[in-house]
């Protein structure tokens, strides 16, 4: 009569540990057993359930803590907005507390504070990013514990440990401060748990759990899908569990998203709208046939429902089909139970009936984890079509882009009306009407009108065409014997050479994410660098022209209207005065005259200067961002 009501909770206070960068292999394998002793008792001996828990990948901290407590998939989006997480806003586990009256208490990484920015009732958050502290990050969070310990208000307590995942980073999984690192968490926990433990009522047990968001690779370091990076530990450390005994058995494998769904039910919170997390049997395994039967319900309940919102033909997938044969079946066992029949055959047609659900819940489970990892890789591929192409167009066009001239030329006008241009045209399209009929999923590209497909389609010939254009013409080029051999030297400036060993640099430093959060170091580098071989080059033509070769002078003087011939003598780039004042030069050392001249000789380091008061007047990124600037003092 009341199964639409959200049962009563399980527990009354619920900690959770999160030690970032957690590995399997810490707490069950031999590193465990040597460093964390008291953990290692209650795993083996104690009133606790472990498990393994696989994230699934990009396993960095943020898109983990919203897979923790929203029980949803994080797609791949989240690795960049892991640097600057803004709020939450899907439904999730800490809001859901919060409607409920539930008080939450949080210390540790500042990516919860932000993410869940008016949920806390008291918070201290660490940043994550000075990477080479390993002590004062965890001990900002352990500094409250005996207080907070002592006090009766609060119902969720969250500390997320980060001083494990710094180490990890800085010397690796297999440094000699993972141990005892290890061990500092050991005695934190067991610090936690005894407090729980003593302050526990008759009515209502209290619950502890340990997890990491990640583990980290060989090599220290976690975002890919290696086993190191992807398992990582769970434990539900609680009174109200049997104690272990008989032989240690390898924990089971559960999904990360399990743990909304499950805390959730132990909370006496309603389960996550877009959860795709089962509920862990064992942590209600203690309760009564009844309420376990509800408890899966509840949650194949949450499943279909978001099955239904995100599948048009959902009631042909069969993990809703076996969910509704359970659902079936749970009636009739309702039926029987209702008579008060308390026989064996009810025990275990009500076993037979929860195998049904946990079947229906993986399938369901499965089925929409599925639907979250497709990508609309039409459209994506279309969109990297046309990007490397403008980018080979670009590249072809460099060598003239940077002469002296500074030319762009892009042959269009030969290739639009060529056969190969509209033969293109008609293929893509046919691929286009195939893709687009044949898809079973929703596609971006196909939802777009045929008219504006058709000239997307046009642009990709145009590009197609223009590209294989560009690279006939400079086949024709390179055969073409050279008009001035003195002129057209094809030896390479300093400029070239900054310019190009510049870009590659700056590419390759986007490699590292340490690189990326101080990326504007590296062009207040490159922009500085460039002014100042500027300068060099307009010393060098203004003061040092006339030590040029006579040949050169001959060349110059013949050619007045062209300012590229008369630099590449020392393959460098002069500004250009107009041409009526060129045409009066007389010779080359004074084809620059007067204020032209200064202005610019003067105009690198007024750009210098400009650079360093722009560079001052806010500070930026992670390492630096708390030094007074010039916008502060304006503020």
């Amino acid at each position: 009569s009341n199964w639409t009501k959200i049962p009563p909770p399980l527990f009354k206070k619920v900690v959770i540990v999160l030690i970032d960068a957690l590995r399997d292999d810490f707490v069950f394998g031999s590193k465990g057993k040597q460093f964390m002793p008291y953990t290692t008792q209650v795993v083996e001996k104690g009133t606790s359930y472990s498990f393994i828990a696989e994230a699934k990948p990009p396993t960095v901290t943020m898109p983990r803590i919203k897979a923790l407590m929203t029980g949803s998939i994080p797609g791949f989006i989240d690795v960049i907005v892991n640097l600057n997480s803004p709020a939450l806003l899907d439904d999730n586990l800490i809001w859901q507390a919060k409607a409920a009256g539930k008080r939450i208490i949080f210390y540790g990484d500042d990516t919860w504070v932000k993410l869940f920015p008016k949920h806390f009732v008291e918070y201290d958050g660490t940043t994550s990013f000075f990477v080479s502290d390993f002590t004062e990050v965890d001990n900002n969070v352990t500094r409250h514990l005996d207080r907070v310990l002592k006090r009766e208000d609060w119902d969720l307590l969250i500390l997320h440990y980060l001083g494990l995942d710094h180490i990890g980073h800085m010397t690796g999984p297999n440094s000699p401060l993972v141990g005892p690192k290890l061990h500092e968490m050991d005695n934190i926990l067991k610090k936690i748990h005894i407090s729980l433990l003593s302050k526990e009522e008759a009515s209502l047990p209290n619950l502890l759990v340990v997890c990491g968001d990640h583990g980290m690779s060989e090599t220290g370091s976690h975002g890919g899908s290696s086993e190191g990076e992807v398992h990582t530990p769970l434990l539900f450390i609680s009174s109200a569990f049997e104690k272990r005994s008989g032989p240690l058995t390898q924990p089971e494998l559960v999904q990360q998203t399990d743990l909304a769904s499950t805390l959730a039910v132990g909370l006496g919170l309603p389960i996550s709208r877009n959860s795709v997390g089962n509920l862990i049997l064992p942590v209600v395994g203690g309760k009564t046939m009844r309420e376990q039967l509800r408890f899966v319900h509840l949650n194949g309940f949450q499943l279909s429902r978001l099955l239904q919102q995100n599948t048009p033909a959902y009631e042909k997938d069969p993990g809703y089909e076996h969910f509704k044969k359970a659902e079936k079946s749970h009636g009739n066992w309702i039926k029987l139970y209702l008579e008060g029949n308390n026989s064996e055959i009810l025990l275990n047609l009500g076993k037979k009936v929860l195998k049904q659900y946990l079947e229906a819940l993986k399938t369901l489970s499965s089925s929409l984890s599925k639907q979250v990892a497709q990508y609309d890789m039409y459209s994506m591929m279309v969109g990297t079509v046309i990007i490397m192409e403008v980018l080979l167009l670009l590249l072809l066009s460099v060598p003239k882009a940077l002469s002296s001239q500074a030319e762009f030329e892009v042959p269009l006008s030969p290739p639009l009306f060529s056969l190969l241009f509209y033969l293109m045209c008609l293929m893509l399209c046919a691929v286009h009407v195939i893709v687009c009929t044949s898809a079973e999923s929703l596609c971006y590209f196909c939802s777009m009108s045929w008219l504006t497909a058709a000239g997307v389609m046009m642009l990709i010939s145009a590009l197609m065409c223009g590209i294989l254009s560009a690279i006939a013409k400079i086949f024709e080029n390179s055969r073409l014997p050279l008009k001035n051999p003195v002129v057209s030297s094809s030896s390479w400036s300093e400029i070239d050479v900054l310019i190009l060993a510049g870009t590659i640099g700056h590419v390759l430093s986007l490699g590292a994410s340490s690189f990326i959060e101080e990326e504007h170091q590296t062009w207040y580098f490159l922009i500085n660098t460039l002014c100042l071989v500027l300068c060099q080059e307009l010393c060098r033509n203004n003061f040092l022209l006339k030590e040029c070769d006579p040949q050169c002078g001959t060349t110059v003087k013949q050619n007045v209207d062209s300012i590229g011939e008369a630099s590449e003598c020392k393959n460098i780039d002069i500004p250009a005065a107009g041409s009526s004042k060129l045409g009066k030069a007389s010779s080359s050392a004074d084809f620059i005259k007067g204020s032209d001249k200064w202005i610019s000789l003067a105009s690198p380091w007024i750009i210098l200067i400009c650079c360093r008061l722009l560079r001052s007047l806010n500070q930026t990124g992670v390492q630096w961002a708390h030094r007074p600037d010039f916008g502060h003092w304006l503020t």
